[in-house]
């Protein structure tokens, strides 16, 4: 039996795009018009280089599509680059429409002006005699793009346009302005708009044949602009379940407050790890079949609102070591930045379980457990995270269900991911991590627990100034190679036996000396973890040297980082 066909990729031009009666409609609920000066700027800039003799072409990125018929189609993705470029074309009309110093080139410049008004934008309805447009737009924006933009009639009061509307009309008015500044008679302005916007702007056209197959398509995509979010395809099924106009009134308001708290881009995976309290397995590219299956009422939909609203908060309080959640729960705040610090998300479901069924004090034990955890399993083990969600779910499962009643119990559901003691040393002893970007602040925050222990005094990883200090320098003197060679100063010079806190004078001070003149600086050290290292110094700075010390500080580190269950 021949399968349909679900999809269909093609490059097309913009005429191709819009051209031979194609219709096109924005989902009713999909994301307001929200591009700016910004976006129109990169695209005037991009379309005044193709409009060289030499120009050549530029490529728009893909637009996903739904076809309701071979001319009708929902645009799924794209709407925001369509949108601009339809405004575009009638800012160009709408310029033609009043250009010309005599009246012969002012009757010519009309008749173009008519001429790509049928092109880009529509046909005249011939009852009303007002112009149709090819594109719809969503509810919120729909109503003002037709009967202004469209018939390019000024609004009464543009100062209180709703923030997208204002936007679409200072677009217009954007694009008048600089066609007006870039061309001075008709004929080059509507070359300009039929062959350089129309013939030289590439798409990527890609036809899906139902939601699914789109999110699925949108999942690997990368679109230039602010395009359409997986966010919006979730939002627009969503909605679409909803009949009733109070109903769908309730659910925008509602909807609104929900993205206020977990943000647009984050909201996929927030739903993500709500539905692994419940479903062992949801990956990215199946999140939107997941929720087409279970959500097929209004009554699921609110249903599902309800629990989604209950965890919003501690979601945005997870990523939010200041968020006012952790006023009464202050012992969570370290943990939540270690948490951020490793970039770790993967046990989300378990402690929104710990939080509901769990004292704040337990709740506490949870998060250190799972940082510690993840430390060793991520941080210094680099092992594969595809083991780690499904650990989580079945220990958020068994909190949620009150099968585990105690942090213990949750590390019991989660041993088979904890990193024995053995392993965890044996990976530390060979760990090496780079000192640049954001591991910067890795690398000083290992160094500050281990200097912590060492002192018996807290370190503050994020307010102390100490600095890194390279023992082997990052751009070694000749006379390093007299213990190094350049390949061993590469293997060695990140690893962390090689690395130590110094302050920041000293450590300018020392720059790329010899290890023994380093030496007589480190012991001067307020650092433990670096006037120790000087009071029974190797003879001389070598692989061996930083290997030992690196097995020491992995030593410290098995119980630095243990979790309070595990057998000692």
């Amino acid at each position: 039996m021949t399968q349909p066909i679900l999809l269909k990729t093609d490059d097309k031009t913009f005429l191709d795009v819009i051209g031979n009666g194609k219709t096109y409609r924005v989902p009713p609920y999909q994301r307001d018009y929200s591009w700016q000066e910004e976006q129109w700027e990169d695209l005037w800039n991009d379309l005044l280089q193709i409009n060289k003799p030499t120009g050549g072409y530029h490529y728009m990125g893909a637009v996903v599509v739904e076809a309701h018929s071979e001319n009708s189609f929902v645009v799924i993705d794209g709407q925001q680059r369509i949108a601009t470029l339809t405004i575009l074309a009638l800012a160009v009309i709408r310029t033609l429409e009043n250009l010309g110093d005599s009246e012969e080139e002012k009757k010519r410049n009309r008749e173009r002006a008519t001429v790509q008004r049928r092109i880009f934008i529509g046909e005249k309805d011939p009852d009303s005699l007002l112009e149709n447009s090819k594109l719809r737009l969503n509810d919120a924006n729909d109503a003002f793009f037709q009967d202004y933009l469209v018939q390019l009639r000024v609004p009464q009061n543009p100062r209180g346009l709703s923030v997208s509307n204002s936007l679409l009309w200072e677009c217009l008015k954007w694009f008048t302005e600089k066609v007006k500044a870039q061309f001075s008679d008709g004929e080059s302005l509507s070359t300009f708009l039929s062959r350089t916007v129309g013939r030289r702007l590439i798409f990527i056209w890609i036809r899906v044949e139902d939601e699914l197959n789109a999110y699925t398509v949108f999942e690997t995509l990368n679109a230039r602009g602010l395009e359409l979010s997986s966010t919006d395809l979730l939002k627009n099924y969503l909605f679409s379940r909803v009949r009733v106009p109070s109903d769908l009134e309730a659910l925008q308001r509602r909807w609104k407050t929900l993205i206020s708290i977990v943000r647009q881009e984050r909201f996929p995976d927030f739903l993500r790890y709500h539905l692994l309290c419940v479903y062992p397995q949801i990956r990215k590219q199946r999140l939107f079949k997941q929720v087409r299956d279970s959500i097929k009422t209004s009554e699921d939909i609110f249903n599902l609102m309800i629990a989604l609203e209950a965890r919003a908060e501690l979601f945005a309080a997870l990523s939010d070591a200041d968020h006012e959640y952790w006023i009464e729960t202050p012992d969570a705040r370290p943990f939540i930045k270690e948490l951020q610090l490793f970039k770790v998300r993967q046990m989300t479901p378990l402690l929104f379980a710990a939080w509901e069924k769990f004292t704040r004090e337990d709740f506490v034990r949870v998060l250190k457990l799972v940082s510690i955890l993840s430390f060793r399993y991520t941080v210094i083990g680099g092992l594969n995270t595809n083991a780690l969600e499904p650990a989580y779910h079945l220990a958020a499962k068994s909190v949620l269900l009150k099968e585990s009643l105690t942090p213990r119990a949750v590390f019991q559901n989660l041993k088979d991911i904890y990193v024995s003691d053995e392993k965890f040393f044996a990976d530390f002893a060979t760990k090496e991590i780079e000192t640049n970007g954001q591991r910067k602040r890795l690398v000083k925050f290992i160094l500050g627990k281990l200097q912590s222990d060492a002192s018996g005094k807290h370190f503050d990883y994020e307010t102390d100034p100490a600095t890194i200090e390279h023992i082997l320098p990052e751009n070694p003197a000749a006379t390093w190679s007299e213990t190094f060679s350049p390949e061993r100063q590469q293997q060695f010079v990140y690893r962390l036996g090689n690395l130590t806190l110094l302050e920041p004078t000293r450590n300018r001070d020392v720059g790329n000396q010899t290890f023994a003149e380093k030496i007589a600086v480190y012991r001067e050290s307020r650092y433990e973890l670096t006037s120790t290292l000087a009071s029974e110094p190797p003879e001389e700075w070598t692989p061996a040297a930083i290997e030992a010390r690196q097995r020491n500080l992995a030593a410290r580190s098995v119980h630095l980082w243990r979790s309070d269950f595990a057998d000692v």
